[in-house]
């Protein structure tokens, strides 16, 4: 049921219409003759206070606004894969087309192509009996992802007609009788954004989201369907992590936000994800991929929306049984606009400006990442992970956004700009960063990969530990302070952070490392230590110990194929048992 009002005041991406009492919370409404889409975030009485997703520049008192009497949706369907979008899904490609390069007020696009057809192929028969959620047929939407159509939430009943054949994504391809009468099934359905897509089941996340990047997937993994913060100044490397997830991280599907990035940051998205080669399938990473574009100079008040129209995307993936990872970069520019939208309608700040409500609502966010058992029959099993940047001014993790974040996601990947300078990839601090899924998973790792994976993760966390504590005596007192055996620990914690944290992200077999590879560096490095230790305690040489030629293959250990990894393993053990027993012979000499 649509309203119709006129505008009484106009601040910023604010608008104030009165005559609006038959509109409701969340509507979408046209403003003014230029049709700008807005959304109603406030009602007192017949006043509703808009947030305009345009430029507002040039509105004034007494111009008309209309709500659609809808809320704001997204078009769910084939056709999203591959897709630039901006925050409120308007494809970025055809608004481009119709309007030229200079982006104009007030252009209504489909979010979905209405006249490109598609070859659906059913699942079920004249006569099946279906549910919300179950699979009634399937479209290839690019060569590696197949949608699936399910079943709207809400219908249950007995198919009636369904035929295959192409379509487009609003064409009727099955009829479903139901107690309320026949409801017709388009390849295409649409979803309020704000609202979470329903589920039959929340799992334990137990399983690990495998990423390829060492300091992750062995000292703090995140699980299929869990939260990760990536907090971190400007210049440490937020941006490019986030790059590698979506690359290699073990999804079917990413969704990439660009939540109010500089524009310059989201082009070498749009130029890099079309031309990047996804390692699994040899194809563009576009062709599982979809990109939100939100930059900086785009209407501070679309940030808030882009957020929600990227989770509910996932969401609607998740449900056909699809691992998807979801890039947030970032929040806190989801922030900022709360906090200018909190400010024009004069509500109470809380710390730092930020709306009292910061904390609820990134929980809200958050809390929609799940591994779960989708609705339907069947009962298929999806994940939602969601990785989150956060850009605190000055690397400030103590600033409220950071805070609100870390108080919701399990798992905390804190950068340092310290690191990133030296040329350390990825710049993830391994002394204060943290993952609340290790307990739940570590039966996982010890079970899928090797029985020794938990205990080799403690000794090495230890001696990185015991090295941030020796360090401080070093620089009081020098290197040669240190008895032999600290002497050791120093270099054992070294060849850690060098050869096994350190990770080339230019280089073509480094750039990803399996889990199985993993952990043969993890025992080659941790082999050097004890039995350097054990050699020590015997009477070998420190000096002849710590310079042995093996330190060398052990460093370059991680540039080798995983093919070879097996075979090079037992090499490089070789040469360092021969040359433990060397330095026992120098210690003769």
């Amino acid at each position: 049921m649509s309203s119709t009002g006129t505008i009484k005041k106009v601040a910023g991406p604010l608008v104030i219409a009165t005559g609006m009492r038959d509109a409701n919370m969340y509507d979408v409404v046209r403003v003014s003759d230029e049709n700008l889409t807005g959304e109603i975030i406030e009602m007192h009485g017949d006043q509703a206070s808009i947030q305009v997703y345009e430029e507002t520049s040039g509105l004034g008192p007494g111009a008309p606004v209309v709500s659609t009497g809808v809320p704001m949706s997204v078009e769910l369907g084939p056709g999203l894969i591959g897709s630039i979008y901006d925050g409120i899904q308007r494809p970025l490609e055809e608004i481009m087309r119709v309007s030229g390069n200079s982006l104009k007020r007030g252009v209504q696009v489909y979010s979905l192509n209405r006249d490109k057809t598609w070859e659906f192929k059913p699942c079920v028969a004249v006569g099946d009996e279906v549910e919300a959620g179950d699979i009634i047929g399937t479209v290839q939407e690019t060569e590696v992802v197949e949608e699936r159509i399910m079943v709207p939430f809400g219908v249950k009943g007995r198919v009636k007609d369904i035929d295959a054949g192409k379509y487009t994504v609003d064409e009727t391809v099955a009829t479903i009788e139901t107690e309320n009468g026949d409801k017709k099934v388009k390849l295409m359905q649409t979803w309020p954004v704000r609202r979470n897509r329903p589920y039959k089941k929340k799992l334990q996340p137990d399983k690990p989201l495998v990423t390829g990047q060492r300091v992750i997937d062995m000292f703090f993994p995140i699980a299929k369907g869990g939260t990760a913060a990536v907090p971190g100044p400007f210049g440490s490397g937020k941006t490019v992590i986030q790059h590698q997830l979506a690359k290699w991280a073990e999804a079917d599907i990413v969704i990439y936000i660009g939540c109010g990035e500089r524009g310059n940051e989201m082009t070498d998205v749009l130029n890099e994800f079309p031309e990047l080669v996804d390692p699994k399938t040899g194809k563009s990473l576009m062709q599982r991929t979809v990109l939100i574009a939100n930059t900086s100079d785009m209407p501070v008040a679309a940030r808030e929306a882009s957020i929600y129209t990227g989770i509910t995307i996932a969401e609607y993936f998740r449900d056909m049984g699809y691992s998807v990872a979801l890039m947030a970069d970032s929040t806190s520019r989801w922030a900022e606009a709360l906090r200018e939208m909190s400010g024009r309608l004069e509500e109470m700040p809380g710390e730092e400006g930020y709306p009292a409500y910061l904390g609820s609502r990134l929980a809200q966010f958050y809390e929609r990442a799940g591994h779960v058992v989708s609705l339907g029959k069947e009962g298929r099993e999806g994940a939602l992970s969601v990785i989150g940047a956060v850009s605190p001014q000055g690397g400030d993790i103590s600033e409220p956004v950071s805070q609100a974040t870390l108080r919701i996601v399990k798992v905390f990947w804190g950068l340092d700009s310290n690191l990133a300078y030296q040329r350390h990839f990825p710049a993830i601090n391994w002394l204060t960063s943290y993952s609340l899924y290790l307990d739940d998973m570590g039966k996982w790792f010890d079970e899928n990969v090797e029985s020794g994976w938990s205990e080799g993760r403690q000794s090495m966390m230890t001696l990185l530990q015991e090295e941030s504590e020796l360090n401080e005596i070093v620089q009081m007192v020098g290197m040669d302070a240190l008895s032999p055996s600290d002497r050791l620990k120093m270099e054992a914690a070294r060849s850690i952070r060098e050869d096994f944290l350190n990770q080339n992200s230019f280089d073509e077999v480094d750039t990803y490392s399996s889990l199985e590879k993993q952990y043969t560096m993890m025992k080659l490095v941790m082999s050097f230590y004890n039995k350097s230790v054990k050699a020590l305690a015997d009477g070998a040489d420190m000096n002849a110990l710590i310079s042995m030629p093996a330190r060398e293959a052990i460093g370059r250990f991680k540039y080798t194929p995983e093919d070879q990894v097996e075979v090079r393993y037992k090499e490089i053990n070789d040469e360092l048992d021969a040359e433990i027993k060397a330095a026992f012979e120098k210690e003769d000499l």
